[in-house]
């Protein structure tokens, strides 16, 4: 079995590690860091990425912007996108999921949600 690759975009060095330590536990998936939408973008052009998982808020470039640009990259294009934020951003939701995000979690985050939604996208 090939190795996945994961990309975790947060701006929040303590929320990135705690949606990191989730993500280790699943066996195969390697783990790729980006504090920022731009960041982000640098990190896909670098390497192969299965599922990019990302937060909304965040300097430079937000999620929403980062989502609208791999969408329209067709190395990319197709990658499942996870966003990640704060609560009862409904209108966050909205538009994530209208701009071509595959799953929606608020914060504060349960590991468990994570690892199980990424499983799932990843159908692993």
């Amino acid at each position: 079995m090939s190795v996945l690759r994961a990309l975790v975009v947060e701006d929040s060095p303590t929320m990135r590690q705690l949606i990191v330590l989730a993500l280790r536990k699943l066996p195969g998936l390697e783990v790729v860091e980006a504090n920022d939408g731009v960041d982000a973008l640098k990190a896909l052009s670098a390497s192969r990425v299965d599922i990019l998982i990302t937060d909304i808020n965040m300097p430079i470039m937000d999620g929403l912007k980062l989502v609208m640009r791999v969408r329209g990259d067709s190395t990319h294009g197709s990658i499942p996108i996870v966003i990640i934020t704060t609560e009862g951003a409904e209108e966050d939701r909205v538009r994530a999921l209208a701009l071509g995000a595959n799953a929606f979690i608020t914060k504060p985050i349960q590991p468990a949600q994570v690892t199980t939604t990424v499983r799932g996208l990843l159908k692993i």
